[in-house]
């Protein structure tokens, strides 16, 4: 049997039953949850050169614990020397266990290294869902930085089943998730 991540376990046991008493939920199911995270990098430089997205997969496979894949652009752009269907970056969905592992390390070691960390905004879509632009991939330990190497930024874009930006608020504050208060 495969065992369950930290994060998962302790949503399991203790954050789910409190969201459902803090929230005033009737039913177990209503209280919110992560869905999935979804990791992109764009990359400019992969209009003169595609080996760069190679170098730039390999550091997110390494951050996301996952195989990413290539996104291309959907429509031709000329003042941006765009052509349609050219490899522009590289995005991984994480689900399940691998997502609560990465949400893990996001939340206890990556942002706790960035550099006069104040607290992430608290701007939500509406919707529930939390997107946080991280300037610097080189917070994760995963990604050794190696001297002499362009650093990318990153997009982390959390999904959740919550209705609204109330409850997906309350549902990453229980995961200790450092908003600026």
């Amino acid at each position: 049997m495969a065992t369950k991540a930290r994060l998962d376990v302790l949503y399991e046991k203790t954050i789910r039953p409190s969201l459902k008493k803090e929230l005033g939920l009737e039913n177990i199911m209503e209280t919110p949850k992560i869905t999935k995270v979804v990791l992109n990098i764009g990359v400019k430089e992969a209009v003169g050169d595609s080996r760069v997205l190679q170098k730039i997969s390999d550091k997110l496979a390494a951050i996301a614990g996952q195989r990413p894949v290539i996104t291309k652009a959907h429509k031709s752009i000329a003042g941006f020397k765009i052509r349609e269907g050219m490899p522009l970056g590289v995005m991984v969905t994480l689900r399940g266990k691998v997502m609560y592992e990465f949400l893990d390390r996001l939340v206890n070691i990556a942002l706790p290294n960035v550099r006069d960390f104040r607290g992430v905004s608290s701007k939500f879509d509406r919707k529930g869902n939390y997107n946080l632009g991280i300037k610097e991939w080189s917070i994760f330990p995963e990604a050794d930085d190696a001297s002499g190497e362009k650093v990318y930024g990153l997009n982390v874009s959390i999904q959740t089943s919550a209705k609204n930006d109330v409850h997906g608020m309350a549902l990453l504050k229980s995961f200790n998730m450092p908003f600026r208060s």
